[in-house]
């Protein structure tokens, strides 16, 4: 059994498949976007209020958040490969909770624990890329995974209304628990270990978190990779409702525009693959948020101009999430090299206050008026704007490199 822990079954090389990184890394992200158009399905079957089922959403964020402080300090000391695993078995058994769920407690609570164990591959997913790359070439490979998980749950909507659309709510559930029996088999059998002997944190949980909450440098990327990614979940908490409710658009073409909207990521994170090495980190995060800024400001602009349709949603928000998908890599690799001793537990905060902040959005979207377009809209803007000045604070608080004779 404790070989099991260490070692995968099949013969593997020192560096995880990249396959199987995104895998693990989907799960807990799939559990967030497969299930929304599902949501006013869920909603009436169980009984549920608008508000209730946006929990279902609030809650998972709260779970990804909370998890990701434990899974990695604790991958620090004790390696990725057994966390994963743990993390993979408690997802697969809730997800299964959740498919045959009778009522809305049942569910909320199935959807806690799936949400605990989906955010181990999150964590883990990104420490693994950086244990096997150095720290200037981290953003590049970072930028491809993002541009790969952008396209996975771009996808998972658009299943996730047609099998809702034809089979029930229920359907998604059952796919989210096949993904996850299914990629626990293949970290069982192909994951290795990747954290070396050395790197291991040997100081304290909450002294590792200090150290980075102390670090200006780290809390600039972190709230600035917040403000530019997860504040999109607020627009996917409220905008089923939107979608259905106002525009009377049908469950199975709500999948398509999520499409073109975690399109927008995959779009953004081939542009930061490609800049990665050859523009500064200063200019390439200007760049990015100047084009989250300008797509929140359209979407503002749609809404105070009473101009919403379908396209005038779709097209800015997309336009917001190409500067999403631009900045988080550089974010992110910024952000885990802070400390290289310590990279699980910075990536682990850094997912903390992403989905904090994620939590935060889709709060907000569910008291201030829900099913309402403004809340969304401005708190896409605000948090651009917040970004923005997060990730210039980074900036300044990144070493100066000595000039090069």
């Amino acid at each position: 059994m404790m070989r099991l822990l260490t070692t995968p079954l099949l013969r593997a090389g020192e560096r995880a498949p990249f396959g199987l990184l995104v895998a693990m890394t989907a799960c807990g992200t799939l559990g967030m976007h497969v299930i929304i158009p599902a949501l006013p399905a869920t909603a009436r079957a169980l009984g549920m209020s608008i508000g209730a089922a946006q929990l279902t959403i609030t809650l998972y964020l709260i779970g990804l958040a909370i998890g990701q402080l434990l899974y990695g300090p604790v991958s620090d000391r004790f390696g990725r490969r057994p966390v994963v695993l743990a993390g993979l078995s408690l997802f697969s058994a809730a997800s299964v909770v959740t498919a045959v769920a009778p009522n809305a407690a049942v569910l909320i609570g199935a959807r806690i624990m799936q949400s605990i164990g989906g955010c181990a591959g999150l964590v883990l997913g990104r420490a693994a890329v950086r244990d096997g790359a150095a720290a200037d070439k981290a953003a590049g490979q970072l930028a491809l995974l993002t541009l790969v998980m952008a396209l996975v749950p771009a996808i998972a909507p658009a299943i996730g209304g047609f099998i809702t659309a034809y089979y029930g709510w229920r359907a998604s559930y059952v796919l989210l628990a096949l993904i996850g029996c299914l990629t626990l088999l293949a970290c069982v059998l192909r994951l290795p270990e990747t954290r070396t002997p050395d790197s291991g944190a040997r100081r304290s949980l909450v002294t590792s978190y200090v150290r980075l909450l102390r670090s200006r440098r780290f809390l600039g990327y972190a709230i600035g990779g917040a403000c530019s990614t997860t504040a999109f979940y607020g627009f996917m908490s409220a905008s089923p409702f939107i979608f259905e409710t106002q525009l009377h658009q049908p469950v199975q073409d709500m999948g398509l525009y999520y499409l073109f909207l975690m399109g927008g990521v995959a779009l953004g994170s081939l542009g930061a693959n490609r800049l990665a090495g050859r523009l500064s980190v200063p200019v390439a995060l200007r760049l990015a948020n100047g084009v989250g800024v300008l797509g929140a400001a359209l979407f503002v602009l749609a809404d105070v101009t009473n101009q919403l349709s379908v396209a005038t949603i779709v097209a800015p928000v997309t336009l917001f999430m190409v500067g999403a998908g631009m900045a988080s890599p550089f974010a992110l690799a910024g952000s885990v090299s802070v400390n290289p001793q310590a990279i699980g537990a910075a990536s682990g905060m850094y997912g903390f206050v992403q989905m904090s902040y994620g939590m935060l959005c889709t709060v907000v979207a569910e008291t201030w008026h829900p099913g309402a377009v403004y809340p969304v809209a401005t708190v896409l803007l605000a948090s651009a704007l917040l970004g923005q000045a997060a990730m210039s604070m980074a900036v300044r608080a990144e070493p100066r490199r000595p000039d090069r004779a």
